[in-house]
Order: structure tokens, then C-alpha cells, then sequence
């Protein structure tokens, strides 16, 4: 994180492992799952705190006039080792309907790497009425209907709330989405949990929560280019490009009102800031301040980012 002019050691992630998945929240500012700062002088403070210190200065201050005291994103990288469950999320009013207090969850992934072979779901690829929808539940069905990809390293999904969607194994992820954890397991393949009874599945609030529409392509269309900022996705949670770089390059902050998350998904190099210049490599997150009107990124041979601000 560079903050100000000052170096301040990156956050810690937190991180989940389970038989089936690798996780870490690389910033996050979830209840019971904040990001700390592993060293330096803010060590031990978390990104909480941070906000409801620094507000505006930290995160925009149109940001922080919509969001207040919360950090708007949750950044993850996910390494699905098998096929994980099939779900979906909740909009915001479904969210504030049936959890309070709570956001519900627009998503996006961007593929960092891939086994051969590697798929992922998303979508509807038939329509299905949600009376279909529980039977087949019921009868083990549910993937036949469903948009089945195979993925490579730099493909990108947009995944709405109230999209059905599942990684499967072989993919490695980056994850940008609402601060949220709300989650609507569909189908978990018959799986126990760890107290050797099936997991628990939420089938009448996912089938409140699908959109069941069908669309033309869920994959989101980019064209790559080289040593330049590319757009892939912009959504009201958040907007997200790719930098694909053999050279060093510039990007104006002036203009963005927020913080700007930097997520190195392959090769290395180093961001400067305010000037301070921090290293970075694959699997390694970023957070740059509001308060900074600009930064270079400047590649070690090569260097591919990801990059979202709100």
C-alpha cells in the first residue's frame, strides 16, 4: 500500500483452505476477516480502521459520501483445486430483505491460470422455469443446463448478482466484488461437510434470487492490448482493466475520486506512488490512496495487472 507519500508494508490476506479450494482475502474489510498491515507504521491496524480514519483521503470522497465507514470491495484470489459448489447471490434489495443490514454480491472473475481442461459455469444456457429449477435440483440435473466454459489465463467474467455461476477445478482466479459474504449454495454435488452430513443447500432463497434469463454470451469480449490500459468491465460497484506490460506506463488517478486496488496476476515489477516505489509480484495486491493523482506501473521484462476502483 502506498499511502501519501509514505511506504506502508502490504496487508496481510486472510486466508481460508479447505479440501477442495485455496482462498485468500487479499483486502477485505468484512467483519472478523479484516486485512491487517503487516508491518511498518501502521502495523496491526486494519483496513476498519483505516477508513474510519482516514475516510475520503482514503477510499474518495464520493466514495465515502456513498459508502460512509465501509471499504466498498472485497479482493480475492481463489484456487479451486476441485469443482466447487454451484451458487448464487443475492441483489442489494434481496439482501436488505431477507439479511439486514447486509449487501448482496456483484462479482467479477478474471482467470490467472488454468490446468488443460479447466471449465467454469455461468449462466443459463435454456431457459428454465423455477419450478424446473427445484426439480432439478432434486434429480442431480442442474449442470445440464448451465453455461458450461473452458478458460484459459486472462478471461474475464461479469457475474450480476442473481447469476448462476460455479469454479471448477484447475482454475485460479482473481475475484473483485461487493463487500459481502452472502452466499446461496444450489448444488454441492452430493458432498459432506466436515460433520459427515451433506452441506447445507439454500434452495428456496436462490430460487427467489436467479435471474433466469438467458443471454446472448457470458464471457466478457476484450481485445488484449500491449503497454496500455484496457477497460473490461464497468458496473456501478466497480470498475475493473487490464494492463498487459513490457514498458513502464503512467495512469492519471486525478480524475477517479476513489482508491485504486492493483492486483499483480502475472510476472513481476514495482508501482510508484507519491513517491515511493514498492515491489510487486504474482499474487501480490495493492492499494493505492485517493489522496494520489497518478502512478507507474514499470514491468520486470513483463508485468500483467488488474486494477479496480469504484
Amino acid at each position: 500500500m502506498v499511502w501519501g507519500g509514505e511506504k506502508i508494508a502490504p496487508f496481510k490476506g486472510v486466508e481460508t483452505t479447505q479440501d477442495h479450494i485455496g482462498e485468500s482475502w487479499e483486502l477485505s474489510a468484512y467483519p472478523t476477516k479484516e486485512s491487517v498491515v503487516a508491518n511498518g507504521p501502521l502495523a496491526g491496524r486494519n483496513i476498519a480502521e483505516l477508513v474510519r480514519e482516514y475516510k475520503g483521503a482514503l477510499i474518495g470522497e464520493s466514495v465515502y459520501a456513498n459508502t460512509g465507514d465501509e471499504f466498498p470491495l472485497l479482493i480475492k484470489f481463489i484456487d479451486a483445486k476441485s469443482d466447487l459448489s454451484i451458487q448464487v447471490h443475492p441483489d442489494d434489495v434481496m439482501a436488505e430483505k431477507h439479511h439486514p443490514g447486509q449487501k448482496g454480491k456483484t462479482e467479477m472473475w478474471y482467470v490467472v491460470g488454468a490446468d488443460p481442461g479447466a471449465h467454469l459455469y455461468s449462466g443459463l444456457k435454456e431457459s428454465i422455469t423455477p419450478q424446473e429449477y427445484e426439480a432439478r435440483i432434486a434429480n442431480d440435473t442442474i449442470t445440464d443446463v448451465l453455461a458450461d466454459f473452458q478458460v484459459k489465463p486472462g478471461d474475464v467474467f461479469f457475474l450480476p448478482a442473481g447469476r448462476i455461476h460455479a469454479i471448477c477445478g484447475g482454475c485460479f482466479i482473481a475475484e473483485i466484488q461487493q463487500t459481502s459474504d452472502l452466499t446461496y449454495r444450489i448444488y454441492d454435488y452430493g458432498r459432506l461437510g466436515l460433520d459427515g452430513k451433506p452441506r447445507q443447500l439454500h434452495t428456496e432463497l436462490a430460487k427467489e434470487a436467479i435471474d433466469y434469463k438467458v443471454y446472448p454470451d457470458y464471457k466478457t469480449a476484450y481485445e488484449p492490448r500491449k503497454d496500455a490500459e484496457v477497460e473490461v468491465v464497468s458496473c456501478k460497484y466497480f470498475t475493473t482493466s487490464v494492463y498487459d506490460l513490457t514498458k513502464p506506463l503512467t495512469r492519471d488517478l486525478s480524475a477517479i475520486d476513489s482508491f485504486l486496488v492493483v492486483m499483480c496476476v502475472a510476472g513481476s515489477g514495482s508501482i510508484t506512488a507519491g513517491g515511493t516505489t514498492v515491489p510487486v509480484r504474482q499474487g501480490e495486491t495493492v492499494l493505492i490512496p485517493a489522496c494520489e493523482t497518478a502512478v507507474t506501473f514499470t514491468p520486470d521484462g513483463s508485468l500483467t495487472l488488474v486494477t479496480s476502483y469504484v
